[in-house]
């Protein structure tokens, strides 16, 4: 059965200390999950909502998406992927919150069989704790958790049902969940059992559950890589190391824009996942890598070990130069490789060191790199 997915990724993460849909979850953006887990289902149609000023970002990382501007409100936002939605109105509506990253697809199957004969489906848990009602911090009754259930997403909808039952809305306060609306509207809702593990992330405490949750289904082993760079200095009036540029008397020289720091640090993680080294993935002889950014051979290593199920835990880079000084671009650095490897600024080191004049660094002929990682891989079995 075909269907098409709306993933809901617009909330401004107050809760979680940031955006939590670009937060790294075991090594990759939160996001990502679930793009993966429809990709991988056989949606027909993937529609990203994110806020206005991620939506370059977002469309650059997800190219066989289509990425829309939320709203101000998660129904707002809703509407907006339906708007973008190229859907009739019998075609099967999958709305998924990007904070619940374990979606798997037995659950999209069993939602997907539920609606060869329902209108409408969601995933939920039943309630098993004692329900308390309160008044402020007062017990005032004790509710029965009997018929009582936890919702979750994604929610199944036609799209003709769900795009009628948001312009029926008329209650003046804002929907908990699409859900509500639907029953709102007089269509029934039927619940299939979700799972524990499709946890929603709203607080810093979230992500620990589940980093812990991954750690404790899978085994793993730890890697190392090191990477070594070195290019010669040239006429110029700028560099560019660890991704930033600085004004300099002189330029590195190379094919691309010889950022000798991504390309060490690209090698590492190359090295560390046993996937050869740069030259391998973008050969020099190759004219299409002229002048190119070094942000982008980073950022495709950083790739295949999410593609490897891999897991980078921190990364070292070390320039190796006379000049230009690198402390006052060090935090700036930092924040770039933090954005390209979507890795927390904390598990991020940029040093610097001189060869006190001697060899062809301290004769400033030119600069040198050496980077290394620490990577965590899936046990593979023979």
């Amino acid at each position: 059965m075909t269907f098409k997915a709306i993933i809901v990724a617009g909330g401004s993460g107050t809760r979680s200390g940031g955006r939590k849909q670009w937060m790294s979850l075991s090594g990759k953006p939160v996001l990502n999950w679930s793009v993966e887990a429809f990709e991988n289902a056989g949606a027909a149609q993937i529609i990203i909502v994110v806020p206005e000023d991620d939506v370059a970002k977002a469309q650059a990382e997800f190219p066989n998406a289509i990425v829309t501007p939320g709203g101000s409100t998660r129904a707002q936002s809703v509407q907006a992927g339906l708007k973008a939605l190229n859907a009739a109105g019998d075609d099967i509506i999958m709305i998924h919150d990007a904070a619940r990253p374990f979606l798997t697809a037995p659950l999209i199957d069993s939602l997907l069989l539920r609606m060869e004969t329902a209108r409408a489906v969601i995933l939920a848990l039943p309630v098993t704790d004692s329900l308390k009602k309160t008044d402020h911090d007062t017990i005032t009754d004790a509710p029965t958790r009997e018929h009582l259930w936890r919702a979750q997403t994604p929610q199944v909808f036609r799209f003709g049902d769900i795009v009628r039952a948001y312009q029926a809305w008329t209650n003046g306060q804002e929907p908990t969940d699409d859900a509500i609306v639907a029953d709102h509207a007089g269509i029934r809702v039927e619940v299939v059992e979700g799972s524990q593990r499709l946890h929603k992330l709203t607080y810093k405490e979230d992500f620990e559950l589940l980093e812990a949750l991954i750690m404790s289904e899978t085994q793993t082993q730890i890697r190392v890589g090191q990477g070594f760079d070195a290019h010669r200095w040239g006429h110029g009036e700028s560099v560019w190391l660890c991704g930033v540029e600085i004004p300099h008397d002189k330029t590195l020289i190379g094919h691309s824009d010889a950022d000798a720091g991504l390309h060490a640090l690209t090698d590492a993680i190359l090295g560390a996942v046993g996937l050869g080294d740069i030259g391998d993935h973008f050969p020099p002889t190759d004219p299409q890598w002229k002048g190119a950014s070094s942000d982008v051979f980073l950022k495709h290593a950083a790739t295949l070990v999410r593609q490897k199920s891999g897991r980078l835990v921190n990364v070292d880079v070390t320039l190796i130069c006379e000049r230009p000084k690198v402390k006052p671009h060090r935090e700036a650095m930092r924040a770039r490789l933090s954005e390209i490897l979507s890795l927390p600024v904390e598990c991020i080191s940029v040093k610097a060191t001189t060869t006190e004049k001697m060899g062809f660094t301290g004769r400033e002929e030119g600069l040198a790199a050496q980077a290394i990682c620490l990577i965590e891989m899936p046990v593979v079995r023979a």
